[in-house]
């Protein structure tokens, strides 16, 4: 019974791994690969002047494997919007775009950015060359990564409103 425990989570985990990667995110699906892609292609979390290349799941998936579960189940409806073909078209991803945009603001949010914090850290930043009095008052201002960093590596959604992009 143990060994099928260990065979069955390993599998869990490997799938989990899987679909951490790339080539499933931005490569398999239409919509990843034709709107979003080419934004995350333009940012410096793809090419920048360390050479330090970020991948889909390094920003949206949690490393801890329960979180990184709940995660992946949740996606589970945008593999269904892909097979499904929710985003075909430009105009199609443009209306669904400030939607997805405010659900992962939201959670970076709630988990105080803990994917940004996993490669950034204010104790290992060159202060000298940043806002030093902002990022070290972000924490007494209530304030997480995003809120001041949306659009760091995938344009913010077109809206007649700009006041939506506040919550």
């Amino acid at each position: 019974m143990l060994f099928c425990g260990i065979i069955v989570s390993s599998v869990v985990e490997i799938g989990l791994e899987y679909t951490n990667t790339e080539e499933f995110c931005a490569d398999a699906c239409h919509s990843m690969n034709a709107f979003i892609k080419p934004e995350w292609a333009k940012s410096a979390h793809y090419e920048n002047r360390t050479g330090v290349r970020t991948i889909c799941s390094d920003c949206h998936v949690p490393k801890s494997f329960f979180p990184k579960t709940v995660a992946k189940v949740i996606a589970a409806k945008d593999l269904f919007h892909e097979i499904i073909g929710t985003m075909n078209t430009r105009e199609e991803f443009e209306e669904r775009h400030l939607l997805m945009a405010k659900r992962v603001w939201n959670k970076m949010r709630k988990t105080d950015s803990r994917e940004c914090r996993n490669c950034h850290t204010i104790e290992h930043m060159a202060m000298d060359e940043q806002l030093t009095f902002q990022h070290n008052a972000v924490p007494e201002m209530g304030r997480t990564c995003i809120d001041c960093h949306k659009g760091i590596a995938h344009s913010l959604p077109k809206t007649e409103d700009l006041t939506l992009m506040k919550n």
